[in-house]
């Protein structure tokens, strides 16, 4: 489903922390948002599933204002992996993913075979399958990122937004994860900080720098040597990755770039 960010303006304890931003996903697309720390990213995601209300701008997905819709609503459009993860849920795994049911349930509704049928599958697809009976709080913090996951493919939104999901994965995971994201094809939105990770699974790149989008395109045409040094201020290499043709960021850890370098 499209999702269009608006003019989005953010402002937070009188501060404003993202201004004029605007990005558009389109549907099936997977549209990635990097920067530095502090740059945006997970502001603006906070805005898409509902978490913060912006002071400007809005969030539309299909043909409707985020803010417009009942919470239910919502829940079934968008379902998020946020960075503020709860990790004390005194619940088993399969309880905690068939919560990812509840946007489609009436007040205190069982559990139905469609509802057993979609928590398998999504525990299937993070690798969780017969963890079911674990306790949620018993998990490292690997596994509880991937049944979040599952979780919120549970939902089976037609938005799904990632912040920071390879958090916590180790190399396989990280892996399997990315792949399962070009897989579904389902309209997402993903905050990284791994660069690489980034040029692999989004079809486009949108880079915030100070509380704006400061350039947006696909990762080839946005990650040039120019920009990772003015935005990230590193000194780097772009060449073609050697199995799949993505661009491959080349990182000189002995002489960081100046700061002030300009993009070209």
């Amino acid at each position: 489903m499209r999702t269009a960010i608006e003019d989005l303006q953010v402002t937070l304890s009188g501060r404003t922390v993202v201004s004029g931003v605007r990005i558009v996903a389109g549907e099936g697309e997977v549209a990635g948002l990097v920067g530095p720390n502090g740059s945006g990213k997970s502001t603006v995601l906070r805005t898409v599933y509902r978490h913060l209300r912006p002071h400007a701008g809005r969030v539309v997905v299909g043909d409707r204002d985020v803010r417009e819709l009942t919470a239910a609503e919502a829940a079934r459009r968008v379902a998020a992996l946020p960075q503020e993860r709860g990790s004390d849920f005194e619940l088993s795994v399969r309880e905690v993913v068939a919560m990812g049911r509840t946007p489609y349930k009436r007040a205190f509704a069982g559990d139905d075979g469609r509802d057993a049928a979609v928590v398998a599958e999504a525990l299937e697809q993070v690798g969780m399958a017969g963890e079911g009976r674990r306790r949620f709080s018993a998990l490292s913090g690997g596994e509880r990122q991937r049944v979040l996951l599952a979780r919120a493919l549970a939902q089976d939104p037609s938005v799904l937004v990632l912040d920071e999901p390879t958090n916590h994965l180790d190399v396989r995971h990280q892996v399997e994860l990315l792949a399962l994201l070009r897989q579904q094809r389902r309209t997402t939105l993903i905050a990284l900080h791994d660069l690489n990770a980034a040029a692999s699974v989004c079809d486009r790149l949108h880079v915030l720098h100070r509380g704006a989008v400061v350039a947006s395109g696909t990762p080839r045409e946005v990650l040039t040597p120019a920009l990772l040094a003015e935005v990230f201020g590193v000194r780097a290499a772009v060449v073609e990755h050697p199995l799949t043709g993505d661009p491959l960021i080349a990182f000189d850890h002995r002489s960081p770039v100046a700061r002030e370098v300009p993009v070209a």
